[in-house]
């Protein structure tokens, strides 16, 4: 076999190629992170057998994901190195010596001495949906952001108005928002308007005596008539709409990925496309985790362990290291799959009656779960509770 081992930086990577004896055969060289540097070290390892080769890079945030997905789509046995890996290889070497060109050699040697995973097609639909899952979590965070700020701007403008409606976070309260951000548009609109408006946002449930009592109320408002806040008001609302409608992509792309790959976890009752995309993109390889409390402990929903002396605590919280990603997925998860499977009630229902709360339990079923996902992705079977 013929190694190469890639160091991975953000503007230029460098590589080099040994034989399986250790010899060098192309000395550490520079290429560009772009398709000219991705060409010129497809036109080095052209003079070698491709099945031959065996390239490895670690993992370096997302720096070297374009490299990998560049080779593996041009058939390249390619495996990604965890970085603790070639650490322990590096301080084997006598000499302190760390520069990009050492790290290739390092990569390579790796490779030769440690076991390794190709990177396939499957590997890189599971980075895709984690990186999805992970844009999401951040897109639902800057809509709470909004949501909040909305709700402060309209205590200012018009206190009244999340009462009437019984909360302002609806499309027909957004709708006349943008129009009228404050009790003196809305007492000026035209009441037609103002019916049709609601009428359309709230698809009939709201009607023209619904605007006649926001027309009243609008009048009778102690809100403050302030200009500066109409406008924060009118931005954050198309914000918020701008971020429901991102949501939907995102959710749209991770179930046309789900739909290609045809998991098995889409067996399991109640857990939707949004849940098992989340929980297979923070997962990745699960041969990965020697066992399901390995994976447990990954998603940080293994108990702590608190012991001094003679003491030994018999009821502690759960570790919450890891995946924060993985576990919300697996506990929202689990939410459903109480609801839809009489298993998992049964032992939520067990873990309420024990005295635990919601979340307690909710965590035990979240256990069982990571138990079930493990068996099902590692022998590739169908949920059967």
């Amino acid at each position: 076999m013929i190694y190469v081992g890639i160091d991975i930086a953000k503007l230029n990577h460098f590589a080099s190629v040994l034989s399986s004896d250790g010899k060098v055969l192309v000395e550490p060289f520079k290429f560009t992170n772009d398709n000219d540097g991705f060409c010129m070290l497809l036109s080095v390892l052209d003079s070698f057998d491709k099945d031959s080769l065996i390239i490895g890079l670690e993992s370096t945030a997302h720096y070297g994901n374009n490299l990998v997905e560049f080779l593996v789509s041009r058939h390249f046995h390619v495996s990604v190195l965890n970085p603790i890996q070639t650490s322990s290889m590096r301080k084997n070497r006598i000499r302190k010596t760390k520069t990009d060109k050492v790290d290739t050699a390092i990569i390579a040697q790796t490779l030769m001495s440690q076991p390794y995973r190709l990177f396939t097609q499957y590997d890189i639909d599971l980075l895709h949906l984690k990186n999805l899952g992970r844009f999401r979590q951040k897109l639902m965070k800057q809509r709470t952001r909004n949501k909040i700020m909305l709700t402060s701007y309209l205590d200012q403008a018009f206190p009244e108005l999340q009462y009437f409606f019984n909360g302002i976070h609806h499309k027909s309260v957004y709708a006349v928002l943008k129009e009228a951000p404050s009790p003196e548009m809305i007492t000026s609109m035209h009441m037609t308007h103002l019916a049709h408006l609601l009428e359309s946002a709230s698809h009939g449930r709201f009607r023209k005596d619904k605007a006649q009592e926001l027309r009243v109320l609008a009048q009778k408002s102690v809100g403050s008539s302030d200009s500066s806040i109409s406008i924060q008001i009118t931005q954050t609302v198309e914000q918020i709409e701008l971020l429901d409608s991102q949501i939907i992509d995102v959710e749209s792309k991770m179930q046309n990925i789900l739909l290609a790959m045809d998991s098995v976890i889409l067996t399991i009752p109640g857990i939707s496309y949004l849940e098992a995309g989340m929980i297979l993109g923070e997962v990745g390889d699960v041969h990965r985790f020697a066992s399901p409390h390995k994976l447990l402990a990954f998603a940080g929903l293994d108990p702590t362990i608190h012991q001094s002396g003679n003491f030994n605590a018999s009821h502690t919280r759960m570790s919450k290291r890891g995946s924060r990603y993985l576990r919300f997925a697996l506990v929202y998860a689990a939410h459903n799959a109480v609801k839809n499977n009489s298993v998992f009630k049964q032992l939520y229902d067990q873990k309420r009656n024990n005295g635990l709360n919601h979340y307690g339990a909710l965590g035990h079923c979240a256990g069982k779960l990571v138990r079930i996902v493990y068996k099902m992705l590692t022998d590739n079977v169908a949920f059967n509770l």
